[in-house]
């Protein structure tokens, strides 16, 4: 049987074998996927184990993107732009292929969603992996502007530089940013520790749409203090989730499975429905 794991640090709270469990029972694909959890520095050395022993692909968390995108033999255009590798398949011909599927999930999802991105003003926060993997994606979406904000300016401003061959991307200070926006995406992690990007309650208005990359089983915080000031459309990346990982399903399998369906016994899973 096919062998897929996901390498993470740590990354037993991990939902990825419950996904692609599901995918494969819906594709009616005979696979078997895990978790491995190896020491920071030990991460090439288990790679290396896993393919050496048969595996066939592996999909690639936190901490472990950056070192996953030196280590392949082979890298698609978006995990090149990205930066970063989150899945990577063994091809035919023996060779590891590395690619990223984060932005194509979040476009996914915001679509699944019916978020019009064509022609949209977007406010991006953030200037991490996370941002970086998004940003192509988004701008292939073709947005009339998209402007990241984060609390290094120069970072930001060295990843709009970077991706202003895509398109209209600028840098602002959260001081500097000026309304409306259709969109905001937080890609920044301060989800994770109740904490809040430091953007205005005035860049809030009823007809934005909220998407925080983090989730879980209650609003994040970023989600709370939008509807407080009265945004209505808001989204967590649970989507994301579930759509980065039929990307990179298919392109482990070639075949592409349902979200809909899994979303909603994920949501089950963590009760949030």
């Amino acid at each position: 049987m096919d062998r897929y794991l996901v390498f993470g640090h740590p990354v037993r709270h991990s939902k990825s074998p419950f996904i692609h469990t599901l995918f494969a029972r819906q594709t009616q694909q005979e696979l078997e996927y895990g978790l491995a959890e190896p020491a920071v520095d030990e991460f090439a050395q288990a790679l290396r184990i896993f393919f050496d022993q048969g595996g066939k692909g592996c999909n690639v968390t936190v901490p472990f993107k950056e070192q996953a995108f030196t280590l392949v033999d082979r890298l698609s255009p978006r995990a090149k732009r990205a930066g970063a590798v989150n899945t990577i398949k063994l091809t035919d011909d023996g060779v590891l292929l590395g690619d990223n599927t984060d932005g194509a999930g979040l476009v996914a999802d915001l679509k699944s969603h019916g978020v019009t991105l064509a022609d949209s003003r977007i406010l991006l926060l953030g200037a991490g992996g996370a941002a970086r993997g998004a940003l192509a994606p988004l701008l292939a979406e073709l947005p009339s502007e998209l402007v990241i904000a984060n609390r290094t300016h120069t970072k930001a401003q060295q990843l709009a530089a970077e991706f202003h061959d895509l398109g209209p991307v600028t840098a602002q200070t959260y001081e500097q940013l000026a309304g409306p926006f259709d969109l905001v995406i937080n890609s920044t992690s301060a989800s994770l520790q109740g904490e809040l990007p430091p953007l205005a309650p005035a860049l809030i208005h009823t007809d934005i749409a909220i998407y925080d990359m983090m989730y879980g089983a209650s609003d994040t915080a970023f989600i709370s203090w939008a509807k407080q000031h009265g945004a209505r459309q808001t989204m967590d990346g649970l989507g994301m989730l579930v759509e980065q990982a039929a990307e990179a399903f298919t392109v482990w399998r070639g075949i592409r499975p349902g979200t809909k369906q899994v979303l909603r016994e994920l949501k089950r899973n963590l009760g949030v429905i």
